[in-house]
């Protein structure tokens, strides 16, 4: 951002023509990850705009993930995202690995609980019926990138006494070890703010919004085998989903649109 002085045009909204610029530094890569963006006031005088243009410009960078801030150092790029299909079953080093990224955990919590009713639904569990809980911070090149808590019954729950869950998954140790393949799994995705106990382990402040989702594995047998709440960080990852209009016949039999990708998007720290 060498030039001196950008001219805006007219039509269109000032801070639009200002954030449209930026991005475009970074897709010809004269900006390039974790560089630091020029102060609000030297932007102000670059475009000749009001601090308050560049801070809805940067404002919408930030949103969409083009850039990120450093309090008390100002606005730097964000790195790439690399995206990876979730339209099939994977894993989280599955995931990582698609998207450049070394995987690794922290087991912070493997004991055995009376399950929420909530657990219980999702696991098909009776009263009296205990499960194991496994929590579990879970690093992309060693920063903190979710955080997952899962439930297991008993019966499957042992079978992972003596595995090693930093460094492998609970679908990998299943499959390879005892033959119990993860199928098939039922999602539920929204948005929370992050508990505190969350928050810490995953090194952001109480309340920030996060992305958790809620999914039941079950076996080829479509027997439950666990239920899992992972917390995405949202400066980490995000989702990005492409639908096939298709034609009308096949929209009316399946009451919605083919979903053909369904994808996160990891962003490199």
């Amino acid at each position: 951002m060498s030039d001196p002085s950008v001219p805006l045009k007219s039509g269109s909204p000032r801070h639009e023509q200002v954030s449209s610029w930026i991005r475009d530094q970074i897709e010809q890569n004269i900006l390039g990850a974790d560089d630091q963006l020029p102060s609000e006031s030297q932007l102000g005088q670059q475009f000749s705009v009001s601090r308050i243009t560049i801070r809805r410009a940067l404002q919408t960078l930030e949103s969409e993930g083009t850039i990120y801030k450093r309090q008390g150092l100002g606005s730097f790029v964000q790195g790439s995202r690399v995206k990876q299909g979730l339209v099939q079953l994977t894993d989280f080093v599955e995931d990582m690995e698609a998207a450049g990224l070394r995987a690794r955990s922290e087991v912070v919590l493997f004991e055995a609980e009376r399950p929420s009713k909530k657990v219980m639904r999702a696991l098909g569990l009776t009263d009296g019926q205990k499960v194991v809980r496994i929590d579990r911070l879970r690093l992309g090149d060693d920063e903190p990138i979710a955080f997952d808590s899962t439930w297991l019954p008993a019966m499957y729950a042992r079978l992972l006494d003596d595995s090693d869950l930093a460094s492998e998954t609970i679908y990998t140790i299943l499959e390879r070890d005892f033959d119990i393949p993860i199928k098939r799994g039922r999602f539920r995705i929204e948005a929370v703010n992050a508990p505190n106990d969350i928050a810490g382990h995953l090194g952001i402040p109480w309340g920030r919004a996060l992305l958790v989702i809620e999914r039941t594995s079950y076996s080829e047998q479509g027997q439950p085998v666990y239920f899992q709440q992972r917390y995405y960080r949202c400066d980490r990852v995000a989702y990005e989903l492409e639908i096939d209009r298709g034609d009308e016949k096949n929209r009316i039999a399946t009451s919605g649109l083919p979903l053909t990708e369904f994808e996160p998007v990891f962003k490199r720290s």
